[in-house]
C-alpha cells in the first residue's frame, strides 16, 4: 500500500503537540519531526508519539520545512504545524486520495481559523487555501525565510475537508511572536526590493478599515477586532522595519 509521511517543524511546542499527533493518529504510516532546538518537553512528546526526530536549527521556515520533507520516505507527504488539526473528515479524504494514487499531485485544502479561543470566519482570515498534501516527489519548497510555500510539479486540487488552526490562545503568546515574524518578513521584503514610504504610516488606517469594515471583522464580535487591530499594527511595524534597516543597514 502507498504510504503517507506527516511532517512538522517545531520548538517548544509541549502544550499543542498532544492534541495535533492525535489528530493524525490512523492517518499517518510515518511521522518526521524536524526541532529547533527545544528547551521543553516537545522532543520527549515526539518520541512518544512514534515520531522520527531530527534536531536542526532553524535558519528559515523554507528551509527548515525542505529539510523536513526530504526525511520523509512516503509516496505523499502532509505538512501540518503543531497548533492545527485534522479534522475526522479531511483524514478519511486524504486516506482515499493516498490509497487511490490518482492525479492530481498536490491538493490545496482551507485552514479554519481560531484566536483566543474563538473561530474567526471574517476579516479576510479563516478562509485560507494552503498546499499540504502532495506526491513526496513532485514537491519542493522555496527558500524563503517566512511565509514559507511549497511548489508542485503537476496538477493540483482542492479538499472539501479543513484544518482546524489554533493560532494564539493568549494575547501574551502573540505579542511575544510578533516581533520576531515581523522582523523575519521585513528582511524577506528588504531582499526582494522594497523600500520603506512615508505612506506606510497610514497603512495599520487602512489595514484597520479594510478588516473591520470591508471584511466584516466586528461579526467575530470582540476576538474579531481584536485580530484585526493587532494585524493592522503588525503591518505597521514590517514597514517600520524596513526604513530601520535603510537607515542601520539589514542584520
Amino acid at each position: 500500500m502507498p504510504k503517507l509521511s506527516a511532517y512538522l517543524i517545531v520548538k517548544n511546542e509541549e502544550r499543542d503537540l498532544p492534541a495535533c499527533l492525535d489528530s493524525l493518529k490512523g492517518l499517518a504510516d510515518e511521522l518526521v519531526v524536524v526541532d529547533d532546538e527545544s528547551t521543553d518537553r516537545t522532543a520527549t512528546i515526539c518520541r512518544a508519539g512514534g515520531a522520527k526526530l531530527f534536531s536542526r536549527k532553524l535558519d528559515g521556515y523554507g528551509s527548515q520545512k525542505q529539510y523536513a520533507l526530504e526525511q520523509c520516505t512516503g509516496d505523499w507527504v502532509f505538512s501540518i504545524d503543531a497548533d492545527e488539526r485534522v479534522t475526522p473528515e479531511l483524514a478519511k479524504e486524504i486516506s482515499n486520495i493516498v490509497s487511490q494514487q490518482k492525479d492530481p499531485v498536490g491538493y490545496f485544502i482551507t485552514r479554519r481559523m481560531y484566536f483566543l479561543g474563538k473561530r474567526l470566519r471574517f476579516g479576510g482570515v479563516g478562509h485560507d487555501r494552503i498546499l499540504r498534501l502532495f506526491r513526496r516527489d513532485k514537491g519542493r519548497y522555496r527558500p524563503l525565510e517566512i511565509h514559507e510555500q511549497v511548489e508542485v510539479q503537476g496538477p493540483t486540487g482542492q479538499l472539501r475537508g479543513a484544518l482546524d488552526h489554533f493560532s494564539y490562545a493568549t494575547l501574551d503568546e502573540y505579542l511575544e511572536k510578533i516581533p520576531v515574524y515581523t522582523s523575519m518578513a521585513a528582511r524577506q521584503r528588504w531582499q526582494a526590493g522594497k523600500r520603506f514610504h512615508v505612506f506606510h504610516h497610514f497603512r495599520p488606517a487602512w489595514e484597520l478599515f479594510s478588516r473591520v469594515v470591508l471584511k466584516g471583522a466586528w461579526l467575530d464580535g470582540q476576538a474579531g477586532l481584536i485580530y484585526a487591530a493587532l494585524s493592522a499594527h503588525a503591518a505597521w511595524l514590517r514597514s517600520v522595519k524596513l526604513w530601520e534597516m535603510e537607515h542601520a543597514g539589514p542584520k
